[in-house]
């Protein structure tokens, strides 16, 4: 009786990161608002500017911070973050920071996932028959492949990117790594944006975030897609000429 009332609370307590996840996210949609906007960086700039020259290192590690929490609690402002990176620190310093901040933010829902009710799910899975079975041992062979071209896609969430493969049993190395390869193009458009943020907001206007679907940037995206997904394609055709 006593162990049955020790083990009881601990799947309550694996669920507690996620709950508190999607709470504070439910909580930030309705609360923030327009807070993490453009024209709040507007109204801000010359002083984070300012701060930035004399404090530069204690804002990285600020601007990181707010970063992962946006991505970590699915909080609104997330590509107002990334523009904010290039505006703040350029190109380069700007999307090492972006990646590195997104990379954990996503990393952090995919562990909270996985010690929850991905754990349970992904058992099931395992010990399911027919379809279900058949999508887990079909990702399972297609990974990589899969979780680069949830990355490499622009139309996905990234909350789902970051959700979906916890509860289907993805191991957590492939998706770090995938993660921090597959955003990178995105990160390096938004960083982009950003370092010319200054002149926009001289002109007073807004920055134009559709660049991402111009054909100069979103036909590499695609390319790299088709990159991403050639290994399955290819196992496809040999299993089609396999007797």
């Amino acid at each position: 009786m006593d162990q049955a009332e020790n083990t009881r609370p601990r799947p309550v307590l694996r669920h507690a990161p996620l709950a508190i996840i999607l709470g504070v996210a439910l909580i930030g949609y309705f609360t923030l608002g327009d807070t993490l906007s453009f024209d709040t960086l507007a109204q801000h700039r010359e002083a984070l500017l300012a701060f930035r020259d004399s404090n530069f290192w204690l804002l990285v590690v600020g601007f990181i911070a707010v970063y992962f929490a946006i991505v970590a609690f699915s909080l609104p402002g997330a590509a107002v973050a990334s523009v904010t990176g290039g505006f703040l620190f350029g190109l380069a310093f700007g999307t090492v920071f972006n990646v590195l901040a997104a990379s954990l933010g996503a990393m952090t829902i995919f562990l909270a996932a996985r010690w929850g009710l991905g754990r349970s799910l992904a058992a099931r899975m395992d010990a399911s028959e027919g379809t279900v079975r058949k999508f887990k041992d079909g990702l399972r062979e297609n990974e990589v492949s899969v979780l680069l071209l949830m990355r490499l896609v622009p139309v996905m969430p990234f909350f789902v990117a970051n959700l979906l493969p916890a509860l289907v049993g993805v191991r957590f190395g492939n998706f770090a790594w995938t993660t921090v390869l597959g955003i990178i193009p995105g990160a390096l458009v938004y960083t982009s944006i950003g370092t010319g943020l200054g002149e926009v907001f001289d002109r007073g206007d807004r920055p134009d975030l559709s660049l991402l679907w111009e054909p100069q940037v979103i036909g590499p995206i695609l390319g790299l897609c088709a990159l991403a997904a050639l290994p399955m394609i290819v196992k496809a055709v040999r299993g089609k000429k396999e007797p």
